[in-house]
């Protein structure tokens, strides 16, 4: 197990998570029915498109369905490449086409990318698209990877391509893991007619071990509030700090620095003074919306992260003082994001918006699971 592993393993093997696997606690009965339901249309299926999270390769791949998939024809869709760190996302496919097994990274939000997943697919079925009248595919994988966007541009994708017989609906899009819990199929062309059906994501019951518990939690294919948010968010500082990631922030943390002199030399040149500055201003919130506001947020984090690592004179190799470090970037984070000490669960705040700034890419591309060695 890694650093990053062990310095949350007391606090996680409350949960569930042990060191030998243990029972999540998180596994909804439509989920249960799901994988019944699955394993039964897997024996009809031609093709499955097994889409997993690109910053966890393999970490997001649903172990109880391997065995099954492994005989079917499959396409390995790596889902949120624009996430992933691109200097290494081709070694993955080096390593999936090493063992033998198709693989794409793609971003289902792009038609370009999901129409080379289609050209793909149509190349596997290229056999039996001459024998048989109708084909089926499936797209599977764990919650929140993406399969509903997917499904929703293939449907896009499809309408313009094929004439349309009968109105189609669209899969239910969600941002919480586990939203598409009925299975529903589309048929996206005729002659022969291709079949794709989406299925509810499908997460394994038991987590084979700490750390790939934490990535689905940090990626969110587990409910944050399975885990706790503060705890996903200390894991990913730990695997941040271990990597030395925020030591690559250098030039950001001396941008923040140079704009801050500016401003500060801008406050005291200024001579005039009006009596309406000294009344109350009303406070603006910036809407979710505002990229601007949003990548100086990032920028802010970036260069907080930057400062107390680099600042550290510690062993990031021991555990305790690992958590040293990371309790002071929690309050360089607090103030970072502008949240008040005397704000009720700041930690939480301050977890929770952190979190999101990764899950959104705003602090860089990442990919959280190593490639394995097949020498080894």
């Amino acid at each position: 197990m890694g650093g990053a592993g062990k310095i949350l393993k007391k606090g996680l093997g409350e949960m569930g998570f042990t060191s030998g696997g243990g029972n999540i606690n998180w596994f909804p009965g439509h989920m249960a029915a799901a994988t019944r339901a699955i394993n039964a249309r897997l024996k009809l299926a031609d093709l499955v498109i097994e889409v997993r999270d690109s910053r966890i390769p393999l970490s997001s791949a649903n172990q109880d369905l391997q065995p099954r998939l492994s005989t079917k024809r499959r396409v390995i869709t790596l889902n949120k490449k624009d996430l992933a760190n691109p200097n290494i996302m081709h070694k993955w496919v080096d390593y999936f086409s090493s063992c033998k097994q198709d693989c794409l990274p793609i971003n289902a939000h792009s038609r370009s990318s999901v129409q080379k997943l289609l050209e793909l697919v149509e190349l596997k079925l290229k056999e039996k698209i001459a024998k048989e009248p109708t084909l089926l595919v499936m797209v599977v994988g764990v919650p929140n990877v993406g399969k509903s966007a997917l499904i929703n541009c293939i449907h896009q994708i499809a309408s313009s391509r094929f004439p349309v017989q009968e109105k189609k609906k669209r899969a239910k899009v969600g941002p919480l893991p586990g939203v598409t819990q009925d299975i529903a199929g589309f048929k996206i062309a005729q002659r022969p007619s291709i079949y794709v059906l989406d299925t509810p994501g499908v997460l394994v019951p038991s987590i084979p071990d700490i750390e790939t518990g934490l990535k689905l939690a940090l990626s969110g294919s587990v409910k944050d509030s399975v885990v706790g948010e503060e705890r996903i968010a200390q894991y990913f500082l730990a695997v941040l700090n271990t990597r030395r990631t925020p030591l690559h922030w250098r030039n950001v943390h001396n941008n923040n620095t140079l704009k801050e002199m500016q401003n500060e030399n801008e406050n005291n040149d200024k001579r005039d003074y009006n009596l309406k500055d000294l009344l109350p201003k009303r406070r603006t919130l910036p809407v979710a919306s505002n990229v601007h506001y949003v990548e100086g947020v990032a920028r802010e984090v970036q260069s907080a992260l930057y400062s107390t690592l680099s600042e550290f004179k510690g062993d990031l190799e021991d555990e305790n003082q690992l958590e040293i470090l990371i309790e002071e970037q929690f309050v360089a984070l607090q103030k970072a994001l502008k949240i008040s000490s005397k704000a009720t669960e700041a930690r939480t705040m301050v977890s929770k918006k952190f979190l999101t700034l990764f899950r959104a890419g705003k602090l860089g591309p990442f990919i959280l699971d190593d490639v394995p060695n097949l020498e080894s």
